[in-house]
């Protein structure tokens, strides 16, 4: 995902109109149930002229060729290289959206599903955040932003899902049927962008570090119990 994309920001790299939405029509998207998910999907299609509310732009295109030279721009419109830190720290967090995408495609439960796509919707307000060291995102999308209710969140998944399984005793070898499997990937994915953004100047909020910290927690019980649900045993090592 292009987080600093023209898709997202400002400018005239594409030609997208700027987005000022009415407070009429957020409160009408609002009633309609758009939005709650707390991540930058519903904010991306609006963009994009996806949504309803606004006439969909055919002009826009896909490509932008801004990217052809190796960099990539920012939220403040920055530019720096397709191997810059902070873009690999988004990168993983995108990557890491994509597992997500599997282990749904893979079979889950209604209760898990509806979990998945939440964290999804965090995960583009994650890499928003990551795309944006100078805080030039709050005046525009107050709903892109990862706080504290969302760790919150997250704890009470963890313990609500350990309560399905059995007691961890020993170390176990990922796998399983395929959404645990892909679980497994996911949390792999979501220590490696873990690390990525602990390296990150400016240091970014704190609150990002332990959402991504609780997040793998998370991964690691989703992968437990569906593979539990599906009757698919653990190998211990």
């Amino acid at each position: 995902m292009w987080y600093g994309s023209a898709v997202f920001r400002h400018g005239k790299s594409r030609p997208c109109r700027p987005y000022h939405p009415s407070s009429r029509r957020r409160n009408v998207r609002r009633t309609a149930g758009a939005g709650t998910g707390g991540g930058l999907l519903d904010f991306v299609v609006e963009r994009r002229g996806a949504d309803l509310a606004i006439p969909y732009n055919s002009s826009v295109k896909l490509y932008t060729r801004t990217g052809d030279t190796g960099e990539t721009s920012l939220f403040d419109g920055t530019r720096v290289r397709k191997d810059d830190e902070r873009v690999a720290a988004y990168g993983d967090v995108d990557e890491l959206n994509a597992w997500l995408g599997l282990a749904r495609a893979s079979g889950l439960d209604a209760d898990l599903d509806a979990v998945v796509v939440h964290l999804q919707r965090d995960l583009f307000a994650l890499g928003a955040q990551l795309a944006d060291p100078a805080h030039k995102l709050a005046a525009r999308v107050d709903k892109a932003f990862i706080d504290d209710e969302d760790v919150a969140r997250l704890e009470r998944a963890i313990d609500n899902l350990d309560g399905e399984v059995p007691p961890l005793r020993r170390f176990i070898l990922a796998g399983g049927c395929p959404a645990g499997a892909a679980f497994h990937v996911a949390r792999t994915v979501c220590r490696r962008a873990e690390r990525r953004i602990i390296a990150l100047e400016p240091k970014p909020d704190g609150v990002l570090l332990q959402y991504v910290n609780r997040l793998s927690d998370l991964l690691f019980a989703m992968a437990r119990a569906v593979n539990a649900r599906a009757g698919v045993p653990e190998t211990e090592w």
